[in-house]
């Protein structure tokens, strides 16, 4: 269903080079409004790619802990509309009854990374504790890096999308998604996973962005214990990835990485395995 959209367009533009312009045509990302909608009634609303987005309803639904597995959600419609995209979803019982009183305390829908919540305490709340015991070696770390510009078409078309991948000593790149939003392209990351029965908690995510708070958050939903990033976190990033017992690794190049946060999962030389 999602092949009816389009992530980009191509837009006329003038372009210089020296001193005089010249017409030419760049493709540009879509940006869409999308509505994620449990039991016809409106949870958040996002500004993000109109791609995979089957896997952004499944991520989106998991990481902000709507649904604990896929099977929870009972039905997902992708509807357009004329202001946007609608992912309707049916929840199953108890999850149903759950959702209705989560709503009670909600003040309303945000469009960033923090959805559906109302208190400063709400937004920094400490996310869950990663206890998976993987063990990554420096070669490991480059390799997942050194991955992903190869498979992020979307980026290459436009240069202007982020992405978020999957990687395995033993597969290599697993899946990655691409979204105009950093969050939004973890969260599709996160429901192609589940959709194909995969934990996060046997590799590297990697992200082709800085590293703000909701991204720790939401790794820590995946169970994902180790977090790579090409640029650098923010503080209370920093601060969540400790707490949630996350490697967290930024600034990643060809040349070398900085560790932020529980380094011990990382190993001088080549690891056995990575669980």
């Amino acid at each position: 269903m999602t092949g009816a959209f389009k992530p980009a367009q191509p837009v006329a533009n003038e372009v210089w080079r020296g001193d005089a312009p010249r017409p030419g045509t760049r493709y540009v990302p879509e940006e869409t409004a999308i509505a994620f909608t449990y039991d016809r009634a409106t949870h958040a609303v996002m500004m993000a790619s109109p791609a995979d987005l089957e896997d952004f309803a499944l991520g989106f639904s998991l990481n902000e802990g709507i649904v604990a597995a896929p099977a929870e959600i009972e039905e997902l419609e992708v509807r357009p509309t004329a202001e946007g995209i609608e992912l309707r979803m049916a929840l199953a019982e108890p999850r149903a009854d759950a959702f209705v009183e989560r709503r009670r305390y909600m003040a309303g829908p945000t469009g960033c990374g923090l959805c559906g919540i109302d208190s400063l305490k709400e937004a920094t709340k400490t996310p869950p504790v990663v206890t998976a015991d993987v063990h990554v070696s420096v070669a490991d770390i480059r390799a997942a890096v050194a991955a992903l510009p190869a498979a992020q078409s979307l980026h290459r078309l436009t240069h202007a999308a982020h992405g978020a991948a999957f990687w395995t000593r033993g597969e290599g790149l697993v899946a990655l998604r691409e979204d105009v939003g950093r969050h939004n392209a973890l969260d599709k990351l996160a429901g192609a996973l589940a959709r194909e029965g995969r934990k996060a908690e046997t590799g590297i995510v990697a992200l082709t962005s800085r590293v703000s708070v909701e991204l720790v958050q939401k790794a820590a939903m995946m169970g994902a214990p180790v977090l790579v990033a090409v640029s650098a976190p923010t503080a209370l990033a920093i601060r969540t990835a400790e707490a949630a017992r996350i490697t967290l690794i930024g600034i990643a190049r060809d040349d070398g990485f900085e560790v932020f946060t529980h380094g011990g999962r990382i190993i001088e030389g080549e690891a056995r395995d990575v669980a």
